[in-house]
């Protein structure tokens, strides 16, 4: 029987003490979620489909090995290396997504949407490689502008100048990005990266008086996405209804059909839901299970959020805590716009339920995010 005590001196043994294993088991166990979910509402799904029952889980086996072989290696990191790696990761996804800007040998048109490139026979949405190293790096330049301009980074003069460490270089290089994230169209993608930055801007010290302007910046995203993007028009036009038919009208009534305890092998969502092991997996889920278990999932997703949280509000170093709330934001974000898409609460904006969903890069994405942030976690708890 392996046993580990503290006298044993190695990078492992370290490790194994020192990580949030608690923070680790609530990691796994919704990753052990997931792929009963993709055992269930996947077969199903991959039967509508025309494909072998096993499809999904096939196409997932690869994904989901890479993504728990970088939660670990992740974990294992300290904060130098995790900046250098997210440097390179960040450059990497900020030149893939220049590629969906025009056309080229990479670019992946679905739907009419950009949001896709091809390397080497895999197909990803770049924005959701970006996502843990975007954190990272906006964790990394907060913590720097208070270094370099002490505790008032935002109506500081100094920082505000062109200099490499300053507002203008960060903001424009966002900027550039959040354009071409929205031209995809991808307009919930945008949204879910402006609030990011603003619950990680809040964190650093964000002036209150100017709390009413930045909602603004939502407010005006959504009317261009209204003027200038016809599907979240008609998406919209019908929030306040659920037409016959439509992928709100089959989650709400696959969520009805569950009843309290889930009806098991007879459940609706094995003819017609769709996206049943993706954008509305919750209804799938609570469809088989019963609302009870799915209940029981939500809050089981709302306690790894205040382990993210908690570990915020007590870390030591400024890099943490803003690097904690960007996670906690990102993770919170997208439960919340999977579950209110499930509930028609608002309209489809296809975002992950994360760890739940089928998906490969965002499965990797999310395992890589909560690497890190076992990481960080560690040596800030450590090193106090």
């Amino acid at each position: 029987m392996l046993r580990i005590t503290h006298g044993e001196e190695s990078k492992f043994t370290s490790w194994y003490f020192e990580i949030d294993r608690k923070l680790l088991v609530y990691v796994l166990s919704l990753i052990a979620v997931g792929l009963i979910t993709l055992l269930t509402a996947g077969a199903a799904d991959a039967t509508r489909l025309g494909y072998p029952w096993y499809h999904f889980i096939k196409s997932a086996s690869l994904p989901y090995l890479l993504g728990v072989i970088c939660l670990f290696v992740f974990s294992m990191l300290n904060k130098k290396q995790i900046i250098k790696i997210s440097v390179v990761g960040l450059l990497f996804g900020i030149l893939a997504l220049l590629l969906t800007a025009f056309s080229n040998p990479f670019q992946v048109i679905k739907n009419g949407s950009h949001r896709w490139i091809n390397i080497a026979g895999q197909t990803f949405m770049p924005s959701d490689i970006i996502k843990p190293f975007f954190i990272v790096i906006t964790a990394w330049f907060l913590a720097l502008m208070h270094k370099f301009y002490g505790g008032d980074i935002f109506l500081n003069k100094e920082a505000w100048k062109m200099k490499l460490v300053s507002w203008w270089p960060y903001l424009a290089i966002f900027a550039i990005c959040l354009l071409m994230i929205f031209r995809h169209p991808d307009f919930g993608t945008a949204l879910l990266y402006v609030g990011i930055l603003f619950v990680m801007l809040l964190v650093a010290g964000f002036p209150k008086k100017w709390i009413p302007a930045m909602f603004c910046v939502p407010g005006i995203m959504g009317v261009c996405a209204l003027m200038f993007m016809p599907h979240i028009r008609a998406r919209a036009a019908h929030i306040f209804d659920i037409v016959p038919r439509t992928q709100a009208w089959y989650s709400i009534n696959s969520i009805k059909h569950g009843g309290l305890f889930g009806v098991g092998t007879g459940a609706y969502v094995q003819d017609v839901l769709p996206e049943s092991t993706n954008d509305f997996v919750f209804s799938a889920l609570a469809e088989v299970w019963g609302a009870l278990i799915a209940c029981l999932l939500v809050l089981f997703l709302l306690l790894v959020l205040n382990n993210l949280i908690n570990h915020a509000i007590h870390a030591k170093d400024n890099f943490v805590v803003y690097a904690l709330s960007g996670m906690a934001a990102l993770f919170g974000g997208q439960i919340c716009f999977n579950l209110m898409t499930a509930l028609h609460l608002v309209i489809d904006k296809g975002m992950t339920l994360p760890f739940i969903s089928y998906g490969g890069v965002s499965f990797i994405t999310f395992c890589i995010l909560f690497g890190i942030a076992l990481a960080i976690i560690r040596e800030d708890t450590w090193n106090r």
